[in-house]
């Protein structure tokens, strides 16, 4: 794969604080209500539930609290929320696609709208930059003692039925199709890896790199306000800066 999604930048750059880690749990939370409520309680047959219930395993939720938000869901209780996508540019054209999770479509899309205009981009309309991305499953494997063995590290991934594979600064993203991505995690935590994150992703086609130490500033307050939101589940870009 040319370019890689810089999943280590947004991701893992940042030490994860308590409070980071309870906005990740309260956010897969509202993601897991959605799918129960859509399409039952069941993982057997809710896929999208089975998806989550792994999403949040490899995010370190423990079982209680998956349990105690699936059976709340189940009786009807918690908030009715809906899933949004919103799309736009960041500063010199950044493309930007924000997914989102809310009981207020209003409260929630003003919001976005403001970080944007705030931060020298502004909110598109829908599809305007989701074809320059990639639906794909990244898995996140983190070396910082330099002891793990790249070339064994591909082999097994690759033979676990991973697309690609790519190794950066003590960083491997493992690449596969987005369904396949729960199942090779645990493949790879099988042979003894220790998994730092695997979830779908976009993946940008193509990446920008920002010039301007405004357009690095105001892109980097941009991301930051965004994924600080409540609302918003995930943000992808294709800006190839650290941020």
């Amino acid at each position: 794969m040319s370019g890689h999604s810089k999943w280590a930048n947004i991701k893992h750059k940042k030490e994860k604080t308590d409070a980071q880690r309870a906005r990740v749990f309260t956010k897969i939370g509202k993601e897991i209500t959605i799918a129960v409520k859509e399409g039952g309680g069941d993982p057997n047959s809710n896929a999208k539930l089975r998806d989550l219930i792994a999403k949040a395993k490899s995010n370190n939720v423990p079982n209680d609290n998956i349990e105690r938000t699936i059976k709340k869901a189940l009786g009807g209780s918690g908030e009715n929320y809906e899933e949004v996508v919103y799309e736009g540019y960041g500063p010199a054209g950044v493309a930007v696609i924000v997914e989102a999770t809310t009981d207020n479509r209003n409260r929630t899309a003003g919001n976005i709208r403001s970080y944007f205009s705030k931060y020298h981009g502004n909110m598109g309309q829908t599809g305007c930059v989701s074809f320059m991305f990639e639906e794909k499953g990244v898995i996140v494997i983190t070396d910082e003692d330099g002891e793990i063995d790249e070339d064994q590290l591909m082999e097994t991934a690759l033979e676990a039925g991973a697309e690609d594979f790519s190794g950066e600064e003590g960083v491997f993203e493992i690449y596969t199709v987005p369904e396949d991505v729960y199942a090779i995690s645990e493949s790879l935590k099988a042979a003894g890896y220790e998994i730092a994150s695997a979830e779908k992703s976009k993946v940008p086609s193509t990446t920008v790199e920002l010039t301007s130490e405004d357009d690095i500033k105001f892109m980097g307050l941009l991301i930051e306000k965004l994924e600080e939101d409540d609302d918003v589940m995930e943000v992808y870009h294709n800006c190839d800066n650290e941020l």
